[in-house]
């Protein structure tokens, strides 16, 4: 088996060197570009190619990689919305990705941030640094008492649930699947009634055409003054345009985002010798009550592990045409 890895980074070659280990008749190749239409024709000779969520995995990009031989798409990561399916399915490639990593993880991340907006922990480590003690602008609230509202109660989901009431939170949550196992302390209640009643918002779901921009300026207008909005599913489940706007209107205690809309030409380069040409991120990062990160939700040692093992089993199971739960 033979398998174009594109745009490797240091921790993906030592996280999936291990587990190829594993798999004596399997070749990695690791390359730094990302896959998109030009540069899928690289892909020749390979089985099978492994891509991740910044990825231009379009029509034209399987066409290439059909005709370079291609017959698996291997999405290191649960999103797929940067995959054309359809056109895969008609192509007759496999896609397969990993739905369940860590969800420990990226939720762990999304509490981060909700903690660190509130208490402008940001704000308050650059203060110090400079020898500036006040407590100027670093005033939060508690937690305990508050109303958290997760949209989406997948495993990512219900683990920020669990966090959430482990703060004493009273936890609501919205999602067309209602979750059974979270219902002894989740109470399941429309978009609409999260929104209005919720200090804390956090965004656990897929970015499909019905959640596309579903924290637009009438939802933001919806929710309470001083709400937390915490983001680390997919940047466009919120308008930036009407977050600013938002922002701008004083609606929010703090805006904590891991994923943004401008993000792909972001995720994990170094731009920090740039200036940024009408980019609504740096219009974000004025504002005093956000928080960006870099993509890193997924960015633990067990996560990273998981990845890989299920990524390379997904390669075994496409070889052997095999089809599983992991198949898009």
């Amino acid at each position: 088996m033979k398998l174009l890895f594109y745009a490797a980074k240091t921790y993906d070659m030592k996280s999936f060197d291990p587990e190829a280990a594993k798999y004596p008749d399997l070749r990695i190749d690791y390359i730094e570009h990302e896959l998109d239409k030009r540069s899928a024709v690289l892909a020749k000779g390979y089985d099978a190619v492994c891509a991740f969520v910044s990825a231009d995995v379009g029509e034209e990009t399987l066409r290439k990689l059909k005709d370079a031989g291609v017959k698996a798409v291997l999405m290191r990561c649960a999103g797929y919305n940067n995959v054309d399916t359809k056109a895969a399915a008609e192509l007759g490639i496999y896609v397969k990705r990993v739905p369940a990593y860590s969800p420990e993880a990226v939720a762990e991340l999304a509490m981060a941030l909700a903690l660190a907006v509130n208490r402008r922990l940001y704000k308050a480590y650059n203060k110090v640094r400079e020898n500036d003690y006040s407590l100027k602008n670093l005033r939060g609230v508690n937690m305990r008492g508050k109303t958290a509202g997760i949209v989406g109660t997948g495993k990512i989901g219900a683990y920020m649930c669990e966090q959430c009431r482990g703060f004493g939170m009273k936890v609501i949550a919205y999602d067309v699947y209602e979750n059974e196992s979270l219902k002894d302390y989740v109470t399941y209640v429309s978009l609409d009634e999260l929104l209005r009643t919720s200090d804390l918002i956090s965004l656990h779901c897929p970015l499909i055409d019905s959640t596309y921009h579903m924290i637009n300026i009438d939802a933001i207008k919806k929710m309470k003054d001083d709400v937390i909005l915490v983001n680390t599913s997919r940047g466009a489940l919120i308008s930036t345009n009407d977050l600013i706007e938002g922002i701008r209107m004083n609606k929010f205690l703090g805006v904590g985002l891991d994923v943004y809309e401008e993000e792909t030409g972001n995720v994990y380069e170094d731009r920090s010798d740039e200036i940024m040409q009408h980019s609504v991120t740096s219009r974000l990062l004025s504002f005093p009550n956000v928080m960006i990160t870099s993509h890193q939700g997924f960015y633990t040692k067990e996560a990273l592990e998981a990845i890989a093992q299920t990524t390379l089993k997904n390669l075994a199971d496409a070889v052997a045409g095999v089809k599983t739960e992991n198949d898009v």
